[in-house]
């Protein structure tokens, strides 16, 4: 069985992490995490409640109290430690992000390339968080901004990059001074605690990071503590808009700091003057990376009329070839399991709602079932209208809809006529019509012919419903800061 080949893992732990110790629940109630894949258990961990996580807040603040003071080289140094102990421990990592994730080893280990990236990058942001000397108005008096440490963060962290979500915000926050508690995803707590035994090896002092594992069940009200109790000066979560919303209605009542990376619902833009073929490797990308569980996936494809036939059929061509559902650990897999039975009935439920519409299925569009419940085929829809509600919510699964469009007006129309503002995908040779576009598009991030735009240097985050805040970069860094005005009198000789 699975589980008993996980028990092998070098970097697989079954207790949550408090103080820098492997701990259970307080009531000693524990909660199964499956492989998504044949449902088997890989491991069980514990299932802590609020009085669990009020004791990891506490812990986090008292180690605050020295944290804050360490000097910025040694924070540099920690982590980056953490980083080359990540890099050693690449494939080890991976093997657990798969056991309960679902997807592809070779993508696994994409994911933690992508997750390491942010703790080097933080390793040497944090020798960079300056405040600055302002030109004073007064001959006698000097007017100088520091940047000091937020104090605790909650982190609360997704599925789908269960890994690389922990070391874009730990990596920050501490860089930053700050400690945290991390909450991570009911379905992928074990990349979360694989992640911190090598944060626990590369001398991060105790308390600074702290992991509470909670089933679905505890989840809301172990959630409304790491939100409203009192040690808590920031929330950062990476989630669905639904559930963002509520987190920040809690964190207001204690006027906290919130960095909210939501839902998206990208569009992907090609123009006459495209590289068509070029157009389609890249939908290849945005589109089906982690089977389509990425909140900046490619979700409505709004192609020229004029090139339209082309793309949809290279697109079409290149699905049937290029994805290969399977379970994660088996070789030539490019497109794992849906990671459990809510969003494979999400996903096959926009899918029959549009066809119900009158939308038609060129590729895919059911189940698999010779693999299991969760797999869904890679699906591509043409005849898709903005009346289906797979054009207005995100999809967050392998499904592509192809949309006609005549002319930039209508193509800025229907991809602005969302809540979300995350990421949007422009392919055109026309300079002018690239920077028309990225100037009037209502999304945060904008790719002018790629179809993939993170990486740990550049600003990451959205605009209206897609959250508030900025991931990686410097600016990463310094949302987990507060900016102190200190004015200097009394200079005169």
């Amino acid at each position: 069985m699975y589980i008993n080949q996980c028990r092998r893992l070098h970097l697989l732990r079954n207790q949550a992490y408090v103080n820098g110790e492997w701990v259970k629940a307080k009531s000693n109630l524990v909660f199964a995490v499956h492989n998504p894949a044949d449902d088997s258990v890989v491991a069980e961990v514990p299932d802590m409640d609020s009085k669990d996580a009020q004791n990891a807040l506490l812990t986090a603040s008292n180690a605050f109290q020295t944290w804050k003071d360490t000097t910025a080289k040694e924070r540099s140094r920690i982590l980056r430690r953490w980083f080359d102990l990540c890099e050693k421990n690449t494939d080890n990592l991976a093997e657990v992000i798969t056991a309960e994730s679902g997807k592809p080893l070779a993508e696994a280990k994409g994911e933690v390339a992508y997750g390491n990236s942010f703790l080097e990058w933080f390793a040497d942001s944090a020798r960079h968080i300056n405040g600055e000397i302002i030109p004073s108005p007064w001959p006698n008096k000097q007017i100088l901004l520091t940047r000091n440490p937020l104090g605790v963060v909650s982190v609360i962290t997704p599925w789908n990059f269960p890994f690389a979500m922990i070391t874009r915000k730990v990596g920050a926050l501490m860089a930053a001074g700050c400690t945290c508690v991390i909450k991570p995803s009911e379905d992928t707590p074990l990349s979360a605690l694989a992640a911190v035994e090598l944060a626990h090896q590369a001398g991060v002092p105790k308390g600074v990071v702290n992991v509470v594992t909670t089933s679905r069940k505890n989840a809301p009200t172990v959630g409304k503590v790491m939100c409203e109790d009192e040690y808590v000066r920031c929330i950062s979560f990476t989630g669905s808009t639904t559930v963002g919303k509520i987190l920040y209605g809690l964190a207001a009542k204690g006027i906290k700091r919130v960095a909210l990376e939501l839902g998206g619902n990208a569009p992907f833009i090609v123009f006459p003057s495209a590289d068509i073929d070029h157009a389609v490797d890249q939908a290849m990308l945005a589109k089906f990376r982690n089977n389509g569980q990425a909140c900046i996936g490619a979700n409505r494809f709004l192609i020229h009329e004029i090139v339209f036939d082309d793309f949809v059929k290279k697109f079409k061509a290149r699905i049937e070839k290029k994805c290969v559902l399977g379970p994660g650990t088996k070789e030539g897999v490019t497109c794992g399991p849906l990671i459990n039975n809510e969003q494979a009935k999400k996903v096959s439920g926009l899918v029959d709602d549009a066809v119900a519409k009158g939308a038609k299925v060129l590729s895919g569009g059911k189940f698999a079932k010779n693999l299991g419940n969760k797999f869904y085929e890679s699906t591509l829809l043409v005849d898709v209208n903005q009346d289906m509600q797979i054009f207005k919510e995100e999809v967050f699964g392998p499904v592509a809809t192809c949309i006609k469009m005549k002319s930039e007006e209508e193509a800025l129309k229907m991809a602005n006529s969302t809540r979300s503002g995350l990421a949007a995908y422009i392919f055109t040779k026309d300079l002018g019509q690239a920077f028309r576009m990225s100037k009037n598009l209502e999304f945060g991030m904008v790719a002018i012919n790629d179809g993939i735009l993170s990486a740990a240097e550049p600003a990451f985050g959205g605009v209206k419903e897609s959250g508030i805040g900025r991931e990686g970069s410097l600016h990463g860094a310094v949302e987990y800061t507060d900016l102190k005005y200190t004015l200097m009198s009394g200079l005169d000789k």
